[in-house]
């Protein structure tokens, strides 16, 4: 889907981003979108690590 974004679309998405949310709040939203993608990491690999324990136990 994002594959054939290119250099030149990722730059105009950027700008329009900076236009509609100014430059104060850019930052503030990069630093939320980070947070919530480590958490969401966090938890999924969590989730990976309960799958796999109770599939050895159900081995076992």
């Amino acid at each position: 889907m994002f594959s054939n974004i290119g250099f030149p679309g990722l730059i105009l998405i950027l700008v329009i981003a900076l236009i509609v949310f100014g430059p104060q709040k850019l930052p503030e939203i990069g630093r939320s979108i980070g947070q919530s993608l480590k958490e969401f990491k966090k938890s999924s690999r969590d989730t990976i690590d309960e799958f796999k324990d109770e599939q050895k136990d159900k081995k076992l």
